[in-house]
């Protein structure tokens, strides 16, 4: 990417500044992480910036509290967003640091537990459509029929100088930085920190990321209706009017990652790097797992993790098809006398060899069964493929018909 005439962006140095001012006291200075998981994996020396611990979990808090500081005495009549969550959490927040007013407007299936942040913080909150440009439509509409302050999520020059003050930081904790790897929603992120990082080292590289359900800054068409994906945080239809010229001009090259990347990217931040990464904010490290996005031969790659709101329920699921992937999970099918003691011989044959059910269930429809038969599927535990081959093994020495479930 790159543009070549004389624009210079919406955002100065004097603005980012003074965000960094509006927001002392109450946004985070995130702490630099190395991993050593991707470092092995990818080559290069890989860091991690982790602002799934920022304040309201996600980097949104700096925008926030800069677009509330800049609307002065105007601030008092109150603000209104629209947000599938990110930025309603930091407005609400920021809003009851201010003591004014705060209504917010989501789109239909917005995260859960977002959401009860939204609401723990004082703030009003009302469904908005089936879509984020749904819910900022309405957010207009409201300020405009009450004097209220319109916030957009992010095309917004106070809410980009806000989101760059994490270049500032960037460029203070890491000397060598080389290449940055950043999630790629609207652009407001991505977007400020690429203005910072260019404007102090051209050389610095911006990669944005974007998962493939929501990619307009890649090119592809929006999706019709409600996008359905793990990276909720990013999931934009349209680029922004503000930000579009931006990521056009500063950010290097934009890539697309798959949704499975996304939850192995979860995963393996949880597991190797005990850090809860949202979906949205894990693609820069799904880029990095793909190899849609590298790591720089020259200096530091630094992959921001830009939230950490996941929802709880989602998480089972991103370990059950871990534990799938890596053969740790076996489900199988098996046939055994429908008469007392069947299903304990079954049972107790799993125990002897080290296999742990996790789950049983008997199977009487669908399938094709003698009289005297029943069928059992069982989830289990076990230590890894060959320890899976091992168990059915024994299973059907002993005589019974079993097979291998692929799970779904």
């Amino acid at each position: 990417m790159g543009r070549t005439d004389t624009y210079d962006g919406p955002i100065s140095a004097d603005a980012v500044r003074a965000a960094r001012e509006a927001g002392r006291g109450t946004v985070k200075h995130t702490p630099i992480t190395e991993s050593a998981a991707l470092s092995e994996r990818c080559g290069g020396s890989v860091v991690l910036k982790a602002e799934n611990l920022q304040r309201t979990g996600s980097f949104k808090i700096r925008g926030a509290m800069n677009k509330i500081a800049t609307l002065g005495d105007a601030a008092a009549s109150g603000v209104v967003a629209g947000s599938a969550g990110n930025h309603a959490q930091a407005l609400a927040f920021a809003a009851r640091l201010r003591g004014i007013p705060c209504e917010i407007f989501v789109p239909a299936g917005a995260s859960l537990s977002k959401m009860e942040s939204v609401r723990s913080h004082g703030a009003t909150l009302s469904e908005g459509g089936d879509t984020l440009d749904a819910a900022v439509t309405r957010a207009r509409e409201r300020a405009a029929a009450t004097g209220m302050n319109f916030c957009h999520p992010f095309d917004d020059p106070a809410v980009m100088a806000g989101q760059a003050t994490l270049g500032l930081e960037l460029l203070e904790d890491i000397p060598d930085l080389a290449r940055v790897i950043i999630p790629l929603g609207g652009g407001g992120l991505t977007g400020g920190v690429a203005w910072v990082l260019k404007h102090a080292n051209p050389a610095i590289e911006v990669i944005g990321v974007q998962v493939r359900a929501c990619a307009p800054y890649a090119g592809m068409p929006p999706a019709d209706g409600p996008i359905v994906t793990l990276a909720d945080g990013i999931a934009v239809k349209w680029p922004g009017e503000v930000t579009r010229p931006v990521i056009e001009k500063f950010v290097d090259e934009v890539v697309v990652v798959e949704e499975d990347s996304v939850a192995d990217a979860m995963v393996l931040l949880m597991d190797r790097g005990k850090l809860y990464v949202e979906g949205g904010g894990a693609v820069g490290v799904s880029a990095l797992m793909t190899g849609a996005a590298r790591t720089s031969a020259r200096g530091t790659t630094c992959v921001v993790l830009s939230g950490g709101n996941v929802d709880l329920g989602v998480v089972p699921g991103l370990i059950r098809r871990n534990e799938t992937q890596a053969g740790r999970r076996l489900i199988v099918f098996a046939r055994i006398s429908d008469r007392p003691g069947g299903l304990a011989g079954l049972l107790a044959l799993f125990a002897a060899n080290g296999a742990n059910i996790v789950e049983v269930e008997h199977v009487r429809e669908g399938v094709d069964l003698h009289v005297r038969e029943t069928g059992v599927q069982a989830v289990l535990e076990v230590r890894g493929p060959d320890h899976a081959d091992s168990v059915i093994a024994a299973v059907r020495a002993a005589g019974y018909g079993i097979e291998r479930v692929e799970p779904r």
